[in-house]
């Protein structure tokens, strides 16, 4: 490309016209441009709802979501209060809730069009998950199936959410309004003499929060269940928002394109599904359990908007953001339609055809295209981009009448290799932050305050990919022919091919979100086509076009960043203790920056003083270290953005090989977040010192502790223990030996009565020269080489028989008598806290008002048989 902007001169004018700069005072001017068109687009782009349509409203709207009614229903739900499974709320009243509200919508419905069946399923079974082999017994779903007394269809759409929720919490967010949208959903369909050509089961989930054993005793119990052919999720992981859809498919781009042809209110992103899929959220949903165990395709849809109420009391309807219920309401309606409609459902295994590639623009529209049709576009706007800047430097060759051609390949080779660099800083800079504030103990200084990332991690990116070229060019300006502008252009040339190299790798490792560097590159491939035409006809156009084309992808990446840090950054405060959140965040911040920053931040040194400029980034990165050491840099905040612990009243019993039984009972503290230092000399000074909990690793198996899920596991070592005197257990743990049998001289057969409460986590370690051989539970965990201890999940719904189980041992020939295995029993009580003692209400009153404590009673109890 040649930049016609400065004219080709000769004699005492070309030294001047080659460094041609504009005042220094329009830097910061500039600057403030970008930050603005991001505050007056990005922003208000993601917050960006549509009118709420009250019941008033709905003569004039016939066939229209109604916002308000689902309004009123989750206020309803909502005060409920917490719905565990297990609890008279969940089994009882909330399916109440929903009986009722189903049975008006059939007494209002089209009954000469429409069939509506009601059903309460009871279901148990067994399954791996997690590590863990889980198993449920009497857990409650209830199921609405809308059909057409005219359709012949045995293909349905199911549509699924759940109704139960974690410790504590009303659940308004999770996943009550989605509870709430599908009754509306209903509601609009069963009075519309619309086409329905397949039946639609709409799936309220009982039991999704405990290891989504609802989704599971559906889709393997119920005798709709095979007739399923695509699904809609409906989950959340935040109080509301727009839903983003983070998953599809699998291997059914079909979906994708139902989803971009009729979701009014698209948001959605591949790079979301592929964060998700390689663990980078710490959530799941019911999604896996319908593509696991019933190969149902489907959508994997769920609010993301303000994490820090998550599983939290503050997850109310208070808290829920309003425009939630007419925005995901009418996204809902419309999907539900199409797919009830859709001829794909007829034979969904003849749609099989790869992954897709998706992504919404500011929630304008959406864009979606087969994973196969991204290879080749990444491919082809990569060729095309280094071809263009091919052709730019021929042209720049041709406009330096002083320099041999030779030279100014040269110099742009010599601008590649510090463009390199630069980045290389960028980055190094970013993560050392990121290093040095966990080192000094002010991690997470972003974890309520989200405008610190600017200052810690997107400053060290403007400060490295802007500093080391300014130098290069004021170190070379008097060594070169070459035009300001063409070396400017030079910098942006070399930033493109690193981008065009970062794009080819993801498209090689098949990586679908390969798609974020194509944009760019598209854009400032047709920034330049545009300057090959313009050079023509019009001249001093080359800022002027380049800073145009800039403006779109900087929309699109900066709103995506914004979406990111609002949905990415609270998850971190759940992410575990042995988590790296700052490097995490330092890392995505990094690669998103630097796909917009390095076509925009060599424009600085088009301004005199850039130099100075630019190393105002590195006194902001001070400015904003100083600030993170001040309380206006502290992560947490009461009520909005709390520091999340586990804390357990817990009676452990340990039954020893030589009859004997000691028993002590404490405190357990498990931290979630990396910040757990902060109660060391307060809520925390007496805890015991580590190497009680080593002590105790090595003797009992994980450690002795009632872990209460997979995750657990890998947070272990950060526990912490403070003795009490001993919690009011609501049931004692009662494990009856039935029968013990020699199988064969080497295998021994026993057999266990369990009396307990309704969560059960068990710990089954065979001792040395011993291997399990079978059990009753799943199956999995032993065929696939985990190695002990293994792990056990059993949850029961008002279920007061006993528990039986038997466990299949193999041993030496001379080792006949035992002992052969050790069975650890934990029991957690989640929501009995009528039975806390004053001590443990007054320990719970120690932590500070900016933390949170999801808190129970727990059991651990060990035997040696």
């Amino acid at each position: 490309m040649s930049f016609s902007s400065v004219d080709i001169a000769s004699g005492e004018k070309a030294s001047k016209k080659r460094g041609d700069k504009w005042p220094w005072y329009g830097a910061p001017i500039f600057c403030v441009i970008w930050f603005t068109l991001f505050y007056v687009a990005a922003i208000p782009s993601f917050f960006s709802y549509p009118k709420m349509l009250y019941v008033r409203d709905e003569a004039n709207h016939p066939g229209v979501f109604i916002g308000e009614r689902a309004m009123i229903q989750l206020a309803e739900y909502s005060s409920i209060g917490n719905k565990m499974v297990g609890s008279i709320n969940n089994e009882v009243h909330v399916v109440n809730f929903l009986k009722r509200e189903v049975e008006r919508i059939v007494e209002q419905s089209r009954t000469d069009l429409y069939d509506i069946d009601l059903e309460v399923q009871y279901a148990s079974g067994s399954f791996y998950l997690w590590d863990a082999a889980t198993s449920y017994d009497n857990v409650s779903n209830v199921v609405v199936r809308l059909s057409r007394k005219d359709s012949p269809s045995d293909n349905y759409l199911l549509v699924n959410s759940h109704y139960d929720s974690e410790v504590k919490t009303p659940a308004a967010g999770d996943d009550g309004v989605m509870v709430v949208i599908m009754l509306e959903t209903l509601r609009v369909m069963t009075q519309s003499d619309r086409p329905l050509a397949h039946p639609v089961v709409f799936l309220f989930n009982g039991a999704e929060e405990a290891n989504m054993l609802g989704a599971h005793g559906f889709i393997t119990k119920h005798k709709w269940a095979k007739n399923c052919k695509a699904l809609i999720n409906l989950d959340s992981t935040g109080s509301g928002g727009r839903e983003v859809l983070f998953q599809t498919g699998p291997n059914h781009p079909w979906l994708m394109n139902y989803y971009q042809k009729h979701a009014p209110h698209p948001f959605s992103i591949t790079l979301g599904e592929e964060l998700f899929q390689n663990n980078f959220i710490p959530s799941d949903t019911d999604f896996r359990i319908f593509r696991d165990f019933g190969n149902v395709p489907g959508l994997d849809m769920a609010h993301a908007l303000n994490g820090y109420v998550y599983h939290t009391k503050y997850d109310n309807f208070k808290n829920l953001a309003r425009g939630t219920y007419q925005s995901t309401g009418e996204n809902v309606l419309a999907l539900t339609w199409a797919l009830a409609n859709a001829p794909e459902l007829d034979d969904t295994a003849a749609h099989e055809e790869g992954h897709a590639v998706f992504f919404d623009y500011l929630g304008w529209f959406i864009v979606v295209y087969t994973e196969s049709a991204s290879i080749a576009i990444n491919i082809v706007v990569s060729l095309a981009a280094l071809i263009c800047i091919g052709i730019s430097v021929y042209f720049m060759t041709k406009d330096n009448v002083v320099d041999a051609p030779k030279a100014v390949i040269l110099r742009f080779g010599t601008i590649c290799l510090v463009q390199l660099g630069a980045v290389i800083i960028a980055w190094g800079l970013t993560l050392l932050v990121a290093v040095f504030m966990r080192a000094v103990g002010l991690g997470e200084s972003w974890y309520y305050g989200i405008w610190m990332t600017f200052g810690l991690y997107f400053c060290p990116m403007f400060l490295g990919l802007g500093l080391l070229p300014a130098f290069y060019i004021g170190w070379t300006k008097r060594k070169t022919y070459m035009k300001l502008n063409h070396t400017i252009a030079c910098f942006m040339h070399a930033h493109c091919i690193l981008i065009v190299f970062l794009c080819l790798l993801l498209t090689g490792l098949g990586i679908r979100s390969a798609f974020f560097p194509m944009i760019a590159l598209f854009f400032y491939t047709v920034s330049l086509i545009v300057q090959f035409i313009l050079r023509l006809t019009i001249k001093k156009c080359f800022f002027t076009v380049h800073i145009l084309c800039q403006i779109l992808p900087f929309f699109f990446y900066t709103y995506l960043m914004y979406v990111f840090l609002l949905v990415f950054v609270p998850m971190q405060g759940r992410d575990g203790p042995d988590s790296k959140p700052d490097m995490l965040l330092a890392a995505f911040i990094a690669l998103m920056t630097m796909h917009f920053a390095g076509f925009i931040v060599p424009v600085l040194h088009k301004f005199h003083k850039s130099k100075t400029f630019i190393s105002m980034f590195g006194v902001l990165i001070i400015v904003f270290i100083i600030l993170a050491a001040t309380p206006a840099g502290f992560p947490f905040k009461k009520d909005v953005a709390a520091q999340r612990y586990y804390v357990l009243h817990t009676q452990r019993t340990l039954h020893k090989s030589d009859g004997t039984t000691t028993q002590e009972t404490g405190f357990y503290i498990q931290p979630v977040d990396t910040r757990y230092s902060e109660l060391y000399d307060t809520t925390l000074k007496n805890v015991e010192p580590e190497i009680w909990l080593k002590n105790n690793c090595a003797e009992e198996p994980y450690c002795g502790l009632p872990l209460y899920s997979g995750r657990w596991l890998n947070w272990k070592d950060s526990a912490r223990w403070i003795y009490s005197s001993a919690p009011a257990l609501p049931v004692a743990t009662e494990l009856t030996e039935l029968s013990r049998q020699s199988i064969s001289l080497s295998k021994k057969r026993f057999e266990f009565s369990l009396k307990a409460g309704d969560r059960i986590v068990m710990y089954v370690d065979p001792l040395e020269n011993v291997k399990i051989t079978n059990w009753s539970f799943d199956e999995t965990i032993l065929v696939d080489g985990h190695t002990a201890p293994y792990f056990v999940y059993h949850v029961t719904s008002l279920v007061t028989e006993p528990y039986n189980f038997w466990l299949e041992f193999e041993h030496d020939a001379a080792n006949t008598d035992g002992p052969y295995f050790k069975l650890a029993v934990s029991v957690h009580f989640l929501y009995h806290p009528e039975h806390y003692t004053p001590e443990f209400r007054e320990f719970l009153s120690t932590f500070p008002d900016w933390t949170y404590t999801t808190d129970w009673l727990a059991s651990y109890e060990s035997w040696i048989f």
